[in-house]
């Protein structure tokens, strides 16, 4: 990534409200990218995206990927070189428990977006963020790369493979013959502070910390690729520049630790440690919806093309990601800490 290359380029990023949206608008503000974000008001109280206000170089529009007026006119507003799409219904239960809702959002939202974009001559660059979870997964113990077959169980993995293939069809059917270059990124489990979301594992272990009460894990022996928010973030940010000099840059890839994956029970028994907490732990029985209970990515191909490479091993993520809620419990500023951090995460293994 150059951060020189980021100056005063003009970015349309949906999501921008949510956990990672939240995070990679900070990080193109310090940039100094022209950001205009297209999402729904924050979902979750206290949220990263408010802890962080006031946005001084941000455009902020709230709207909805599936309303095609608001989201044309934020696009003509914005006239956007580089657009990142991450925009979604992220979770795997709430998908199991709307599941229209959930494909509406992740590809008729996606398709959108790609649509309304046909015009727009402007657009150089369009990254649409989808999963590690895209993948038809049969558990075999072997880290997914780029060319295994798209699939999924649940409606949210369906959704998000679903999501690939209306990308590949824009981009092979509107795009291939002009300068946009469609592509779409796929990313491991993220942690980090900031993430206050129902049903995820991190935000689930420092709720049970503020109540006083055990942690319920549903499938604690599962494992998942985990990685720090700023690992996947900072692959977007270097696959979209190296996109818009470089044609034949490879239209999927994976950005996934290089560790392997971790059981949830490892992670928090690991996280207790790092936030100095001796957390209890029972087992959700709640079984209704199943996950699997492998996943790891390949993420040579992002290595090798673009440089990028993990800076974190899940020890430091978790105790960043620690930090991070200490700092918040104490009332510092959050703004201040994140951007500390992220300048902290950039002279890693400089």
């Amino acid at each position: 990534m150059t951060p020189e290359f980021w100056r005063n380029k003009r970015v349309f990023l949906t999501g921008h409200t949510g956990f990672k949206g939240a995070w990679l608008s900070l990080w193109l503000e310090q940039l100094g990218a022209k950001v205009t974000g297209y999402s729904l008001a924050p979902s979750t109280s206290p949220a990263m995206f408010s802890l962080l206000e006031p946005w001084p170089d941000l455009d902020s529009v709230i709207g909805d990927v599936r309303h095609r007026e608001s989201l044309a006119a934020a696009i003509a507003t914005s006239e956007p070189e580089i657009v990142i799409h991450m925009a979604a219904q992220a979770l795997v239960r709430p998908s199991y428990e709307d599941p229209t809702g959930t494909f509406s959002t992740n590809a008729m939202g996606t398709a959108n977006l790609l649509d309304l974009l046909r015009p727009v001559s402007t657009a150089r660059v369009v990254l649409v963020v989808t999963s590690d979870k895209v993948y038809d997964n049969h558990e075999t113990g072997r880290r997914f790369v780029e060319s295994d077959p798209l699939g999924g169980t649940d409606p949210y993995s369906a959704s998000k493979a679903v999501q690939e293939l209306i990308t590949a069809s824009y981009a092979s059917s509107y795009f291939a013959s002009r300068s946009t270059r469609v592509a779409t990124a796929r990313a491991g489990n993220v942690i980090g502070g900031g993430d206050w979301a129902a049903d995820r594992l991190i935000p689930d272990y420092f709720r049970s910390i503020r109540t006083g009460t055990e942690i319920q894990l549903r499938y604690p022996n599962a494992t998942r690729p985990w990685q720090h928010v700023l690992e996947p973030l900072s692959g977007y940010l270097a696959y979209a520049e190296r996109l818009h000099s470089d044609g034949d840059t490879p239209k999927a890839l994976n950005f996934g630790p290089t560790d392997p994956s971790l059981a949830v029970i490892d992670v928090v028994s690991k996280l207790a440690a790092a936030s100095g907490h001796t957390q209890k732990w029972s087992r959700h029985t709640d079984d209704r919806w199943p996950e699997h209970d492998a996943l790891e990515l390949d993420s040579t191909a992002a290595i090798e093309r673009l440089g990028w490479r993990p800076r974190m091993d899940v020890d430091t993520a978790l105790e960043w990601t620690a930090k991070w809620h200490q700092a918040h419990e104490a009332a510092q500023d959050m703004r201040v800490f994140s951007i500390q951090q992220i300048e902290a995460y950039s002279r890693l293994g400089a």
